[in-house]
């Protein structure tokens, strides 16, 4: 669409480079991963309770969360332009997946899993929320584990 047709090679050297090392899986990984944690911002919004401005005045971690979806946008953008490719996805995926255990699980967790279960009145619910937020973990999990290969694979090529 916007790189090299036909077999040509890109500004880097190499066809496989950049956007060649992003393939329908990881586009198809990437939309159920933005898909999931829209989901979980949604959940945020319905329990009430950790979120922030744009929903209240104060800016809180809730806040800093929502960069995800320009950055998203912005690196869709730089790989059908040809300027980034799965190395991008592998680094960003992989900081939002540590910083989404790191928010919900372990000693420092300032969202604990009893933080999205409890403010629901029905527990059902509640475990339906964590649920998908267990769906969020593991889609980006699988996500930056197939954009690390593919970013090895692209960078094993010969050019």
């Amino acid at each position: 669409m916007f790189g090299a047709e036909n077999g040509a090679q890109n500004r880097h050297g190499s066809e496989y480079w950049g956007p060649k090392s992003v393939d329908t899986r990881l586009y198809g990984l990437l939309v159920l991963a933005t898909g999931f944690g829209a989901g979980h911002h949604l959940d945020h919004v319905i329990r009430g309770n950790h979120v922030g401005w744009p929903l209240i005045p104060e800016v809180t971690p809730f806040t800093y969360t929502l960069a995800i979806y320009p950055l998203i946008a912005v690196g869709l953008y730089l790989t059908l332009t040809e300027r980034v490719g799965a190395e991008y996805w592998t680094v960003l995926l992989g900081a939002l997946t540590l910083v989404v255990v790191a928010t919900h699980f372990g000693p420092w967790a300032s969202e604990p899993p009893r933080d999205i279960v409890g403010p629901y009145e029905s527990t059902y619910a509640g475990y339906v929320a964590l649920a998908w937020l267990f769906g969020l973990i593991g889609t980006l999990l699988v996500a930056t584990v197939y954009s690390a290969h593919r970013w090895r694979w692209a960078r094993s090529v010969p050019s």
